[in-house]
Parts: structure tokens; C-alpha cells; sequence
């Protein structure tokens, strides 16, 4: 059994598989593989534990006859043609569940640091600007009491709704499905999608990327939303639209945002996104805590032997490859 690490990740992983008695195989540098050595790296494997920057579609596909799974290092799979797959009779899995409530926490943390400028005073001290205190230094916006507005009430969007309701603020969610769930349990509201930008104080996304969602904040919809108001992207980068939000925190359409992932990513150091005081932007980290990395690992690499030794993975995209003669 080969199976093709495409980075280094938390050594329970590779434990794990080398358990096994696989012959396990891991990308040694700490940038991921350009295509061309990724297809060099996952040569003659069975099973593949990917990362997010690793794009696998039909054309890689065909070039790896010995492929039976792929398992991503994340609740997110993008950069997975889950189709071309399953057409292939190859299973895709995931690391959900694992990572909620540590990407919720990292989520709410970045609604703080936006709404009370903690970066950007931080960066003030850093500099030698901070003279004295000053009555008008620094003002930001109130958390508490605020209307939270969440943009996808999955998992991680539920969590973060709990945690909001701690400062007692006023929950709305819109997302193509009801969770009635969440709104008898935690008083969340469905509303539509333009109803929510222009209610919200703060508008958290937590959407997965799909050709719907991509582009989803753009210049028509910072129109919409308070001039007030932060935007908090835990999700994907590519569903915000970079040069429209520059735009909007430059004209004050909006006030503010905090950012964990970023189109593109990572971004450059000259961008203008980070020379913008109120904006937060972080290197994609909501989930990069000690014990929930390993757990992601873990689960990933239980996904690569489950799939491999015949029996049902614990968290398998389609599921409908396993039952396949």
C-alpha cells in the first residue's frame, strides 16, 4: 500500500499510516509542490492525503491510474474535482467536525480585533506613535448588542452564532437552506441575502467556494451594506472580491474587515488590502491550534486506510464509490 503525503503535517498522520505497514511517502519542502512534481510525488500511489493547495481534477486523474482516494487535509475541497472522481471510482474525503468550533473561536477573535482596531494599535505602539492616551484615539465599533449576520449556517456558522449570543447580539443568518435547528435552539433568523447586508453590523462568511459563491462580495453588494459595518471571511478568499473590498474600506462604504483567507493566497507583502489601517488580514490560520491540527491529521489519515483496507471512511465525500464492484 503507497500512499503520497503532499506536505508535512502534524506527525500523528504519518504515524498512523505508517502503523499500517503502508510505504508512505512525504513531500519534504515547506512549500507545496509545484503540478508538474506533484504528479512526480504521487507517482504509483493508492491513496493520496492532499492539502488545499494541491489541485486535483480529471487531468491529474488520468495520469494516476493507481489512485483509490484522496484525502484533504480540510473541511473544505475546492481544489478537488469530487465529479471527475467519482467517475473514476475514487473516494474524496474531508476533516469536518474536527475544526468548528477552533475556526469559530478564530472567527469571533478577528470580529474583536476588527470591530476594536487592536491590530492596528498594536502596530501604532510597534512604530513609536503612541504618546499619550487620547479620548478620541482609536475608536471602534461595539460588539455587544450588535446584529450579527452569517453568511452560510453550517457547522462553523452555528458555532459561531453561539458564541455571539455571549454579547448578546442579534443573530440573522441567509443561506440557500433553512436550519430550522438553529433557529429554534439558538433564535438565529433566515433572511435573504440582501436583507442581511443591509441589517448586519458585522456579516461573517462562512460559505463554502462553488462557482455560486465565488464573487459572492463584490462592489453591488458593499453598496448594500452599512457604512459601519466589518466583514469577517473565514471561508475562502476567492468569494470576496479583493479590489471591490479595497475599494469599499478606501470610500467607507464600509468600515472595516477581518480576513483569514485572502484572493489571492497568499497575498503580497505591496498589496493595497494591507495598507489599509481597519483591515485585519491573517494567513489562513482559523484552524491552527495544536490539538485541532492533529486531529485533522488524524482524521485524514483514518480516511486514506479506511478507504484502503475496504471499509467505510469516516467522513467520505461520495460514498457511492465504496459500494462499486
Amino acid at each position: 500500500m503507497r500512499i503520497a503525503m503532499t506536505r508535512k503535517i502534524p506527525a500523528v498522520a504519518l504515524e498512523t499510516l505508517e502503523s499500517s505497514g503502508a510505504d508512505v511517502v512525504v513531500w519534504p519542502e515547506q512549500l507545496p509542490p509545484s503540478p508538474e512534481r506533484l504528479l512526480e510525488h504521487v507517482e504509483g500511489a493508492e491513496g493520496i492525503l492532499s492539502t488545499l493547495n494541491d489541485k486535483i481534477d480529471g487531468s491529474v486523474l488520468d495520469k494516476l491510474p493507481s489512485v483509490k482516494v484522496v484525502s484533504n487535509f480540510a473541511v473544505g475541497y475546492d481544489n478537488i474535482d469530487v465529479d471527475a472522481c467519482t467517475q473514476r471510482g475514487i473516494a474524496v474525503c474531508i476533516t469536518p467536525d474536527v475544526l468548528t468550533d477552533t475556526t469559530a473561536d478564530f472567527a469571533f477573535a478577528l470580529l474583536m480585533s476588527a470591530a476594536r482596531r487592536v491590530s492596528e494599535s498594536h502596530q501604532s505602539i510597534a512604530r513609536g506613535e503612541w504618546k499619550t492616551w487620547e479620548p478620541l484615539g482609536y475608536l471602534g465599533q461595539d460588539v455587544y448588542g450588535a446584529t450579527l449576520g452569517i453568511v452560510g449556517m453550517g457547522r462553523i456558522g452555528v458555532a459561531m452564532a453561539k458564541r455571539a449570543a455571549g454579547f448578546n447580539m442579534t443573530v440573522i443568518y441567509s443561506d440557500m437552506y433553512r436550519n430550522e435547528s438553529a433557529e429554534s435552539e439558538l433564535g438565529v433568523e433566515h433572511v435573504e441575502f440582501d436583507d442581511l447586508l443591509s441589517r448586519s453590523d458585522f456579516v461573517s462568511v462562512h460559505t463554502p467556494l462553488t462557482p455560486e459563491t465565488r464573487g459572492l462580495f463584490s462592489t453591488e453588494q458593499f453598496k448594500k451594506m452599512k457604512p459601519s459595518s466589518i466583514l469577517i471571511n473565514t471561508a475562502r478568499g476567492p468569494v470576496v472580491d479583493t479590489d471591490a473590498l479595497v475599494e469599499a474600506l478606501k470610500s467607507g462604504e464600509i468600515w472595516g474587515a477581518g480576513l483569514d483567507v485572502t484572493d489571492p493566497e497568499p497575498i503580497p507583502a505591496d498589496h493595497p488590502l494591507l495598507s489599509i489601517d481597519r483591515a485585519v488580514v491573517c494567513p489562513h490560520i482559523a484552524s491552527a491550534s495544536e490539538v485541532t491540527r492533529s486531529r485533522m491529521a488524524k482524521l485524514a489519515a483514518d480516511n486514506v486506510l479506511a478507504v484502503l483496507n475496504g471499509t467505510t471512511p469516516p467522513r467520505c465525500l461520495n460514498p457511492e464509490v465504496l459500494t462499486r464492484d
